[in-house]
């Protein structure tokens, strides 16, 4: 049974940095594009970043020149680095692993970011 365990959220400051994990586990890694999601209060989910098995990246527009997305393959991690937070990025962030074959969705629990001075 694939799970997904996230790490790496909690209380920073505007302009500060964080960094977030994601451990896949019961399954291939190389299986997965991996995902990271957010929802803030009241919103609906957005994607945040992509990466696909074979590293092709992607950035939705708010995440470009301050996000950074990474995985890695022996430790079946994959990890967002977020730089120059700002109050709007508070939310709940999701960990997303993408079957490459079967299309198949499966889902962290989610770690709170809190961006406040």
């Amino acid at each position: 049974q694939v799970q997904l365990v996230e790490s790496g959220g909690g209380l920073v400051q505007p302009g500060g940095s964080l960094m977030l994990s994601c451990a896949l586990s019961g399954s291939l890694f190389g299986f997965y594009h991996m995902n990271w999601y957010r929802q803030a209060p009241g919103k609906q989910r957005e994607l945040v970043a992509g990466i696909t098995n074979i590293g092709y990246r992607q950035l939705s527009d708010f995440a470009k020149g301050r996000f950074t997305i990474s995985r890695d393959t022996r430790k079946s991690t994959v990890y967002l680095q977020m730089n120059s937070l700002e109050p709007e990025d508070t939310a709940v962030y999701y960990c997303n692993a993408n079957h490459i074959h079967e299309g198949r969705d499966y889902w962290g629990q989610g770690t709170q970011v809190t961006v406040s001075s």
